[in-house]
């Protein structure tokens, strides 16, 4: 029999009289390799947080039998190499210099620290952030042979695949828990909203009925009422054809009875609603932004640099006006720095003089002020109120979110807004710096729909081998100096 981990048990968490998790009999065995999913802000980190004794819940007891790796997400990695195994940070290509490093290095560096000794289980929060295919490939590898309990946070759909084969579904304070990878869990997602819809279907079907049911009783009910209106023959006779021996009052009292009876039925009916699905987003086209260049963006023995070290050497390309374009390399190979000198406008570079170019970051954005979400929107667009909230409600934020002041966003509310503001903006280039960053699913698949549905030019750096495979015309590689076409 496995060992066994982590118990818990009748466990709540609460924050400010807001209940975060509740959890009634989970429980982590030696083997389990477990990834956990779930909108932003739905107690994701909290539960990994719990099982390495981060934090303690409000009511009950989470039970340790082993002593966790526990990789945080957004810290800040020791600049050391006290304690790291040399060949891991040859194998993960981390320099030697730690005081400069991008974000994917830091997070290659906060690997080798945890992996350099062995944990009996590793609990992981957003591992492969900022991080290069070598990363991840690296990643992959050592956790597919891992020893031990694996529970996994990721927005990688890819990673969730290869290496877990239970999945937490953290959703209205609950954990759902589902058999299989990733794709296995949405499988299973699929055949509940259609066993939803069917229901929803069978109560609307059965409302409907039972409605009709009891207005024909009350039809009845009134025709017997009218029968006092006519001749005793008449009346007589009409109380004979509806109700046989039955008399006039006794027989409406019954028609009343049995409509309160349906009523009833139809209060008991338990409500079913349907599953609720997102509509394609559609950016109106904006004549006066249109571009004409057939490419945009090119260059011509473009060589770039990074201090005095060379990125790019001589190289040319065209990129192409209404495409979207994606771009991978290892960690410091210079994507950021491409992205840099587009937005730009480096005069090395051929850029269509109308270009309007808006720019997303690789960093962690911070709003300020007393607006709130809609209202910072609205005030910067000048699309209807109907877009905005459709477009907010795409990127997650509904009912009581678009009341939130800016400045008390989390940090991954605020790169939704600022992914959200962008779309919107009056761009015709836009230049994506690892976007998926910090991003949970969902908010990623909503991404991928504003991407396609957008009509410019979009030039995006990822690792998200899911988002360039949805998303990308075309893909080039930033290799040995060169930018080459895949």
């Amino acid at each position: 029999m496995e060992k066994l981990c982590f118990e818990l048990k009748n466990i709540e968490v609460s924050y400010l009289d807001k209940e975060i998790l509740r959890i009634e009999d989970l429980a982590i065995h030696q083997f389990d390799r477990i990834g956990i999913v779930g909108k932003n802000g739905a107690g994701k980190s909290t539960l990994l947080k719990l099982l390495a004794k981060e934090i303690q819940p409000t009511v009950g007891q989470v039970k340790s039998y082993v002593d966790p790796g526990y990789f945080k997400q957004l810290e800040t990695p020791k600049k050391e190499e006290a304690g790291i195994d040399p060949a891991l940070l040859r194998q993960l290509a981390v320099p030697r210099n730690l005081e400069s490093l991008s974000g994917g290095e830091q997070t290659k560096l906060k690997l080798a620290q945890l992996m350099s000794q062995y944990y009996e289980a590793l609990l992981l929060d957003e591992p492969t952030t900022h991080m290069d295919k070598q990363g991840i490939s690296y990643l992959l590898e050592e956790l597919r042979y891992y020893y031990g309990a694996l529970v996994i946070i990721s927005h990688d759909r890819a990673v969730l695949d290869e290496l877990v084969t239970k999945i937490w579904e953290v959703q209205d304070g609950q954990v759902h828990v589902y058999s299989g990878n990733y794709s296995d869990y949405m499988n299973q997602k699929r055949l509940e909203w259609e066993q939803q819809n069917q229901a929803h279907e069978q109560f609307l079907k059965e409302k409907n009925r039972l409605e009709k049911a009891a207005k024909e009783k009350m039809k009845k009910a009134e025709k017997v009422a009218q029968a006092g209106k006519y001749s005793k023959k008449e009346s007589k006779a009409m109380a004979n054809r509806m109700f046989e021996t039955k008399s006039k009052g006794t027989s409406q009292k019954a028609v009343h009875r049995a409509a309160k009876a349906i009523e009833q039925r139809m209060e008991k009916l338990e409500e079913v609603s349907a599953v609720q699905v997102e509509k394609l987003i559609v950016f109106p086209h904006q004549k006066a932004l249109e571009l004409h260049n057939k490419f945009p963006i090119m260059a011509d023995r473009f060589t770039l640099y990074a201090g005095d070290n060379i990125l790019l050497e001589k190289v040319t390309f065209q990129l192409p006006l209404g495409k979207k374009i994606a771009i991978s390399g290892v960690n410091g190979s210079g994507k950021s720095t491409l992205l840099q000198r587009i937005a730009r406008k480096d005069e090395q570079l051929t850029i269509s003089p109308k270009a309007k170019i808006g720019y997303f970051q690789q960093m962690s954005y911070q709003f300020s002020g007393d607006e709130t979400v809609f209202h910072y929107i609205k005030n910067r667009s000048e699309h209807e109120d109907s877009f905005l909230r459709s477009v907010l409600h795409s990127m997650q934020f509904v009912d009581t979110d678009l009341l939130k002041q800016v400045k008390d966003l989390s940090g991954g509310e605020a790169i939704r807004l600022q992914l959200c503001l962008l779309f919107l903006g009056s761009y015709n280039i836009l230049l994506l710096d690892e976007p998926t960053n910090f991003l949970e699913i969902k908010a990623i698949e909503a991404l991928e729909q504003f991407v396609k549905a957008y009509q410019g030019t979009i030039v995006f750096v990822s690792h998200d081998e899911y988002f360039i495979r949805n998303t990308a015309d075309i893909q080039y590689i930033l290799s040995n100096k060169k930018l080459q076409l895949i």
